[in-house]
């Protein structure tokens, strides 16, 4: 059996044309995942577009129907007696604080408030019992 020898000279070639395809490659699948890393938050943000886009479409028929009810005289004096106290004559208007809107508001500004509280005594106390722990041992 005759052992083949391979020469220096193949060797240094093998060895530079190798790490060069490596290279290379490494670069292809880099640019490939990197692109379509890119075409993925693209299609993303496109979704989102559409999403804006039809709800944008939605409202200026909402507005377009306003300006039409708006242009109705009848309609424009109810708009203002609601939205400006804008009153008849012989008419009293009574308008009331606290609407369930603002109910709500005000009741989970206060839920968040006990929740804030509620979370910062308990590090307190975990903070206490780390350090008396810690203390105990010390101490043996």
């Amino acid at each position: 059996m005759a052992s083949r020898r391979i020469k220096k000279v193949t060797k240094r070639r093998l060895t530079i044309f190798g790490t060069v395809s490596v290279l290379i490659i490494f670069y292809f699948l880099f640019t490939l995942f990197y692109e379509s890393y890119n075409l993925y938050k693209l299609t993303i943000k496109q979704k989102e577009l559409k999403n804006h886009y039809t709800e944008l479409k939605e409202e200026a028929e909402e507005l377009k129907i306003e300006i039409n009810q708006l242009n109705d005289p009848e309609y424009l004096a109810k708009y203002a007696r609601e939205n400006y106290s804008y009153s008849k004559e012989g008419e009293y208007i009574i308008k009331l604080k606290d609407t369930e809107d603002e109910i709500e508001t005000v009741k989970s500004g206060i839920n968040k408030e006990y929740l804030v509280i509620g979370l910062s005594i308990l590090l307190i106390l975990i903070f206490i019992y780390v350090i008396r722990r810690g203390h105990k041992k010390k101490k043996r």
